[in-house]
């Protein structure tokens, strides 16, 4: 899943999850997306600046998803709610590729393998090759199941 920033002709910004930048381009061109504030369906990316971590402040965090996401003790209700949403969203849709995210998020850019929509983990230094290479993807705190 790729998550872009995006605004209306009217200036408002907001974020949209997507398949992949096909996707993206393919609900923009048909008129499928719009501004949540406004309605307004003429939708355009804006400028993303890339998430940068200092070596001092670096952490262990999952790629797009990992069993060691977030702890939600701290998360209001509907906070939890909407992350075990989203955590759904993403396992009935991606391919779960575990700790071969990296590897396989290469693989795709370099046109070696199939464009599709994964998830799994990567350690901080994949993730700095992969923001090295232009590789977008995203972190998604992810919780342990409702039914774990």
């Amino acid at each position: 899943m790729i998550c872009y920033r995006l605004r209306c002709a009217d200036g408002h910004e907001f974020e949209g999850w997507f398949r992949s930048s096909d996707a993206f381009g393919t609900q923009a061109a048909t008129g499928l997306l719009s501004c949540p504030q406004c309605g307004s369906a003429d939708v355009t990316q804006a400028l993303m600046a890339p998430a940068v971590v200092t070596s001092a402040a670096r952490a262990p965090v999952p790629a797009s998803a990992g069993e060691a996401g977030v702890s939600d003790s701290a998360l209001p209700d509907s906070a939890r709610a909407l992350l075990m949403r989203v955590r759904a969203e993403i396992e009935r849709t991606c391919d779960d590729v575990g700790d071969r995210f990296a590897t396989e998020m290469m693989q795709m850019h370099r046109g070696e393998a199939e464009q599709r929509a994964i998830y799994g983990q990567a350690t901080p230094e994949e993730q700095e090759t992969l923001h090295e290479q232009g590789i977008e993807f995203g972190l998604v705190p992810w919780l342990p199941r409702a039914d774990s």
